[in-house]
């Protein structure tokens, strides 16, 4: 029998939350990461890449691309290396600067992409379907709200 929360003290409370949150999320990663190998031989970071490089027409440079994925250039030039043997990356020196890349999806990869985002979105759905659409408009509000409080430094830390 688990014990009453009420006792426990807020910190206490806070800490559990932090802890499910994160346990929450990394089930739903590892699933959704098996998935992609195992339907599509596509890894989470391959899909990370092909997913912010769909949302651009003009692509982007490696350092604009490893920044809005929040990894290390290296990352991403392994990454985007294995995506271009494959034909689903183009990577393009611009005319103005010869040291820099320039790289977005192939016409192949924007559809083998599409076909992977929409599978994709049916496992999230099908893991998350426990949420009626009013508790996930809520959760989502109450997690932005969060997000916005850490990044204005109104949430301690």
């Amino acid at each position: 029998m688990r014990e009453k929360t009420v006792s426990r003290p807020a910190s206490k409370l806070r800490l559990r939350l932090w802890l499910r949150l994160l346990r929450s999320a990394r089930a739903i990663e590892t699933e959704l990461r098996e998935r992609l190998r195992r339907e599509f031989s596509v890894t989470m970071p391959q899909f990370d890449v092909m997913a912010a490089l769909a949302r651009t027409e003009d692509g982007m440079t490696m350092t604009e691309l490893s920044r809005r994925l929040m990894v290390s250039n290296g990352n991403v030039t392994g990454i985007i290396d294995r995506l271009v043997t494959e034909k689903l990356v183009a990577r393009q020196a611009p005319v103005t600067d010869r040291r820099s890349f320039i790289v977005r999806l192939t016409p192949k990869g924007a559809s083998y992409f599409a076909s992977i985002a929409k599978v994709h979105e049916g496992w999230v759905d099908e893991l998350l379907a426990d949420f009626d659409p009013a508790e996930a408009e809520r959760v989502i509000g109450d997690l932005d709200g969060l997000a916005r409080r850490t990044r204005n430094g109104e949430a301690t830390l």
